[in-house]
């Protein structure tokens, strides 16, 4: 369930007339650009910093820490969001799947969509504040690999790899979050299996926009593995399910943890059956069947804590 249906009732019970009109109009159009309509950026964002927050926490995260990570991941990936169709917007209009974006049909004006990243971006850093100076000078280099993402495709094959570490730094970021010090090993340990995940879900949703990118001259992953997708895909999944094995082994999780970790590789295995064929629409639907993978690597983790 989304935002906007919510958002769009609401202007229309409270703003009326001609004026309320252009407002509803311009207000759903900036809630498109941050891709309210499609929160499974957020999720994919979240999961990895609730594991952190939870085992940083030994099951009991500080409830401020809670609360600043989901509002800071929901402000951070919609300023990602906001920049990437920036960098893209003389690329999306050529690209079947995002030529209806505002800020490609021309609806959103580039310094708008600049405008907001910024203010987006303050909202969280206010967010970090809240924190500790380990995690506000951390959050910097979060900054930084977010603003830089979306012009990577320019310049190398590895932009998957470059949002691997973006989303995976919430992770170092709740460790110092809840101790205060300089993330433990084990921190780092969980970077690894969030980056190593990120990559593998993200050449899947490179598959998505292949041929599109062949054409126009953009790289990906998708592009670099070739062939050879599928068997890299997988030897990604491995390495982040042993990473997160071991992660368990460092934090002593109990047994939940390790059904979690079992239905996440099953829905691996699925997402390897959907990506078979390499059929555009069935390789988006494993990219967002990793919304349960991290659901299901979660709950282990909780139940471990709550019942181990």
């Amino acid at each position: 369930m989304t935002a906007m249906p919510q958002l769009r009732d609401l202007l229309y019970r409270h703003c009326r007339g001609p004026r309320c009109r252009i407002v509803r109009e311009r207000v759903h159009e900036y809630a498109r650009l941050v891709r309210l309509d499609r929160p499974i950026g957020i999720y994919l964002l979240l999961w990895p910093a609730l594991w952190a927050l939870w085992i940083a926490g030994e099951g009991h995260p500080r409830p401020t820490n809670v609360i600043v990570f989901v509002l800071g991941v929901a402000l951070m990936r919609s300023a990602g969001c906001a920049i990437n169709d920036y960098a893209d917007r003389h690329i999306d209009p050529e690209v079947a799947r995002t030529r209806d974006r505002p800020l490609a049909r021309g609806a959103i004006r580039p310094r708008e969509a600049l405008a907001l990243f910024v203010g987006l971006s303050l909202a969280d850093f206010a967010l970090v504040l809240l924190t500790n100076r380990t995690t506000v000078i951390m959050s910097l280099m979060a900054a930084g690999l977010a603003a830089t993402y979306p012009f990577m495709k320019r310049l190398h094959h590895l932009p998957q790899v470059h949002l691997g570490a973006a989303f995976g730094w919430a992770v170092p970021m709740a460790f110092t979050a809840e101790t205060g010090d300089w993330p433990p090993p084990i921190a780092w340990l969980l970077f690894t299996g969030t980056l190593l995940w990120t990559t593998a879900y993200d050449t899947m949703y490179a598959m998505v926009d292949r041929q599109d990118d062949l054409r126009i001259g953009v790289k990906s992953t998708a592009i670099l593995f070739g062939d050879a997708d599928r068997l890299i895909i997988g030897a990604l999944q491995i390495l982040s399910l042993v990473a997160l094995l071991l992660v368990g082994r460092q934090a002593g999780l109990g047994a939940y943890y390790y059904v979690g970790l079992v239905i996440a590789a099953a829905l691996a295995a699925c997402q390897q059956i959907l990506i078979a064929d390499r059929n555009p629409a069935a390789c988006l639907r494993a990219f967002l069947n990793n919304n349960y993978f991290g659901l299901a690597v979660f709950a282990g983790i909780l139940a471990s804590y709550l019942l181990g």
